[in-house]
C-alpha cells in the first residue's frame, strides 16, 4: 500500500508508470535513459572544458544546452524515481515551487540558446571573414547571459504566481513532476487570464527564436547551395543538420503540449509528450553532437591521452 505521509500543503505527484512489472519494466529503462543523459552531458561540458581548441562560441554555447540538458533531467527523474521505488509520492509546497522553476528556467533558456547557435552558424557559413568580429566572446557571453537571464526571469514570474494560487481541490497532480499547467488545473479561481499569459508567453520564447532559427538556416542553406567545393558542402550539412535535428527535438513535443487548445489536451498525453522533452532529449542531444562531430571526437581522445599521461 502506498505511503503518501502527505501535509495539508503538500502536492501528490501521480507518477508516470502503473504499478506492475510493465511499469518496473519502463521504469529500468528510464533510469538506463537517465544514467546516460547524465554521463553523456556531463562529459560534453566537462569536454569544451577541459579542451582548449573547442574554446569557441559554437562549442561554448553547445555546452550551456548540455548544462541547461543536465539539470532538466536531475531536476525531474529522482523524484519520479523515489515515488515510484518507495510509494511516497508527495512532494512538499516548497519542493514543488523548486521544481517548477528549474523546469520553466530551462525551458525558457533553451529557445535562446538555440537561436543563438543558429545565428553562430550563420554568420560562421554566410560571414566567414566577419566571424571573429560578429560572434567573438564578449558577444557570445553576453548570448548566454541574456539567455539565461530571461529565462529566470519568466520562470520566476510563473513560479511566484502557481505558487500564490489557491488550491481548494485535491492537490493530486497528474505528471510525474510539477509542471506549472497541471497544477494550474487543480485551482479553485478562474485561471483564464493566467492560461492567456501563458500562452503569450510560450508563444514569445518559442516562436521568436524558431522564426529566427528559420531565417538563419534558410540563408545558410542558401550559401551553401552556392559552395563549389563539395568537401565545403558537406561539412556545412553535416553542421546544418546535427543543430537543426536538436532544434525538432526541442521544438515538437513543447509545441504540442503548450500550443494545443485546452479542450483538445488530456493529462495521459501531456505526460508522454514531456517524456520527449524531459528525459529522452536530454539524452539524445550529446549522443547527437559527439557522434556526428569529427572536433568532438578529437578533443575527446585528446583529453582521454593527456589525462592518462597524467595518471601513469
Amino acid at each position: 500500500m502506498e505511503n503518501y505521509n502527505e501535509t495539508f500543503t503538500d502536492f501528490i505527484l501521480l507518477g508516470l508508470f502503473p504499478t506492475s512489472s510493465l511499469g518496473l519494466f519502463l521504469f529500468t529503462l528510464t533510469i538506463l535513459i537517465f544514467l546516460m543523459a547524465l554521463t553523456g552531458n556531463l562529459c560534453m561540458v566537462l569536454l569544451i572544458l577541459l579542451d582548449s581548441q573547442l574554446h569557441t562560441p559554437m562549442y561554448l554555447l553547445l555546452s550551456q544546452l548540455s548544462l541547461i540538458d543536465l539539470i532538466c533531467i536531475c531536476t525531474t527523474v529522482p523524484k519520479m524515481a523515489s515515488g515510484f521505488l518507495f510509494g511516497n509520492k508527495s512532494i512538499s509546497f516548497i519542493g514543488c515551487g523548486v521544481q517548477c522553476f528549474f523546469f520553466a528556467m530551462l525551458a525558457g533558456c533553451e529557445g535562446p540558446i538555440l537561436m543563438s547557435m543558429a545565428y553562430d552558424r550563420y554568420v560562421a557559413i554566410c560571414f566567414p571573414l566577419h566571424y571573429p568580429i560578429r560572434m567573438n566572446r564578449r558577444v557570445c557571453v553576453l548570448m548566454i547571459l541574456g539567455s539565461w537571464v530571461m529565462g529566470v526571469v519568466n520562470s520566476c514570474a510563473h513560479t511566484v504566481y502557481v505558487l500564490h494560487i489557491p488550491y481548494c481541490r485535491s492537490r493530486a497532480i497528474d505528471h510525474f513532476y510539477c509542471d506549472i499547467p497541471a497544477m494550474v488545473t487543480l485551482a479553485c479561481e478562474d485561471t483564464w487570464i493566467y492560461e492567456y499569459t501563458l500562452f503569450l508567453s510560450t508563444v514569445t520564447f518559442l516562436l521568436f527564436p524558431f522564426i529566427v532559427i528559420v531565417g538563419s538556416y534558410g540563408k545558410v542553406l542558401l550559401a551553401v547551395y552556392r559552395m563549389r567545393t563539395q568537401e565545403g558542402r558537406k561539412k556545412a550539412y553535416s553542421t546544418c543538420s546535427t543543430h537543426l535535428t536538436v532544434v525538432t527535438l526541442y521544438y515538437v513535443p513543447f509545441v504540442f503540449t503548450y500550443l494545443r487548445p485546452k479542450s483538445f489536451r488530456s493529462p495521459a498525453e501531456d505526460k508522454v509528450v514531456s517524456v520527449f522533452y524531459a528525459i529522452l532529449t536530454p539524452m539524445l542531444n550529446p549522443v547527437i553532437y559527439s557522434l556526428r562531430n569529427k572536433e568532438v571526437l578529437g578533443a575527446l581522445a585528446r583529453v582521454a591521452v593527456k589525462f592518462r599521461s597524467t595518471t601513469m
